[in-house]
């Protein structure tokens, strides 16, 4: 199972189709509060964030997963504009373990959810 922590329907929706297309579980969360809880919870293979949502928190989200001992081996995937080098900086320093371009992101998209390893 998978957690996508992204506000963008557009996005969203891809993510959705090409699950259902691979068959593989994809839970949307859509609130920075509820993260955290999930991912406890349900104990995900990866956590997908979309890095330029300001409304997720998605940076704080990602440190407080790998500096949580029981979650850090929790695999975390963030995608972003592909001119925002300062922010694939940023999350790469809050522990993510893979920074993709939107256009990347797009084009792996069934490899990145069908990866027993993301």
């Amino acid at each position: 199972m998978i957690i996508a922590v992204v506000d963008d329907l557009m996005f969203a929706s891809k993510i959705s189709t090409v699950a259902k297309a691979v068959k593989v579980d994809v839970v949307f969360v859509r609130s920075a509060e509820q993260v955290l809880l999930r991912v406890k919870e349900e104990r995900p293979s990866l956590v997908i964030f979309d890095l330029n949502s300001t409304k997720l928190k998605p940076l704080e989200t990602i440190t407080a997963i790998k500096t949580n001992a029981e979650l850090q081996s929790i695999r975390t995937l963030g995608y972003l504009s592909h001119i925002d080098v300062d922010l694939a900086s940023a999350a790469r320093d809050a522990g993510a373990d893979k920074v993709l371009a939107r256009s990347t992101f797009s084009e792996q998209l069934p490899s990145i959810l069908s990866s027993p390893n993301h």
